[in-house]
């Protein structure tokens, strides 16, 4: 798997949803903060994913859910599904 830089695009976006939802301040959290560190329940959890789908137009698998504990795992999950569903687009049609 390639190495992504600490602060690259998809990671600001997921932290300024995460600030979002949370109301907490963006510069408060860093890609290796966890949820736990965070206060972020699992019921917050599921507001996040939802707030992360409507911004990427993406679906994250349950069990994708599941293993986020960490921000730097939601950045990972959200990675791998915007690659994935990128990969589904037949070529041209995008």
């Amino acid at each position: 798997m390639p190495e992504h830089p600490e602060t690259d695009d998809l990671s600001a976006e997921v932290i300024g949803i995460i600030a979002e939802t949370q109301r907490i301040p963006a510069e408060t959290i860093s890609i290796d903060s966890t949820l736990e560190q965070l206060k972020i329940d699992s019921l917050d959890g599921i507001n996040i994913v939802f707030a992360l789908e409507e911004k990427f137009g993406i679906n994250i698998p349950d069990e994708g859910v599941q293993n986020m504990r960490s921000v730097r795992d939601i950045v990972e999950g959200v990675r791998g599904v915007v690659e994935e569903t990128n990969q589904t687009v037949p070529p041209g049609v995008a």
